[in-house]
């Protein structure tokens, strides 16, 4: 018996899930935003594979050619437009370069790039999520026929955000200034406003408008020790 025709039934896109046979890198430092995406993925057929940082994402690039590529615009070890700018100039170039980022100012930054997309955070909509990469898909990577457009959100793990919540922590505490102290500021400012934590959005928000003055580093330094003591004692 041959087994192609089942085999390749099982790999094409579907209406239920458009994205089958894909396969997602993400280049996110944030575990709760990666959680959403790959909760998105899952529920749209796709494999997903995690970055966090630049030079992760580059030696995964050399090894495995991705179909969709979803770059953070601000990562540790860089900015992500550098790794778009590489990706955009590729031969062959990935399908999809979409990039994703809390703050609506750095979409300009993106397709200057030469990202094909922007996904603001938080990103929770399966319909989004899904007609941002299909609408910039080659016709022959498409599900074929009708399809509704799902209005599922995901809600990601509160474990994944207390993961950030402590990797900011520790960065904190292994030099607090200069260069660590904009890159946790700008990371706590996207994961807040994902989770709809206003306080620690307000304290991360503070320092860096403040240009990192050291009352404003205490204070959010006091406020992510709470919070994870807090989850600890829950």
């Amino acid at each position: 018996m041959d087994d192609f025709p089942l085999l390749n039934a099982q790999t094409q896109p579907t209406a239920r899930r458009p994205l089958l046979g894909l396969t997602v890198l993400v280049v996110e430092d944030s575990r709760y935003a990666c959680d959403a995406i790959r909760m998105l993925c899952q529920r749209s057929g796709a494999r997903i594979r995690r970055a966090d940082c630049l030079s992760s994402a580059r030696r995964h690039l050399q090894t495995y050619r991705p179909s969709v590529v979803i770059v953070d615009m601000g990562l540790p070890g860089g900015p992500g437009a550098e790794l778009i700018e590489d990706l955009d100039r590729a031969l062959p170039r990935v399908d999809v370069v979409l990039a994703i980022s809390g703050d609506s100012a750095a979409e300009r930054v993106a397709m200057a790039a030469g990202a094909d997309g922007f996904l603001a955070k938080p990103l929770a909509s399966l319909g989004v999520f899904q007609e941002a990469i299909l609408s910039r898909l080659p016709a022959d990577r498409q599900p074929s026929g009708l399809r509704s457009i799902p209005t599922d959100v995901v809600h990601p793990d509160p474990v994944a955000y207390r993961d950030d919540l402590c990797h900011a922590a520790d960065t904190l505490s292994r030099g607090n200034k200069g260069d660590a102290v904009v890159y946790v500021s700008q990371f706590l400012n996207g994961i807040a406003h994902s989770a709809g934590d206003r306080g620690l959005q307000q304290a991360a928000d503070a320092v860096a408008k403040g240009h990192a003055v050291q009352a404003d580093v205490s204070r959010l330094n006091r406020l992510l020790q709470d919070q994870i003591s807090q989850e600890v004692a829950l």
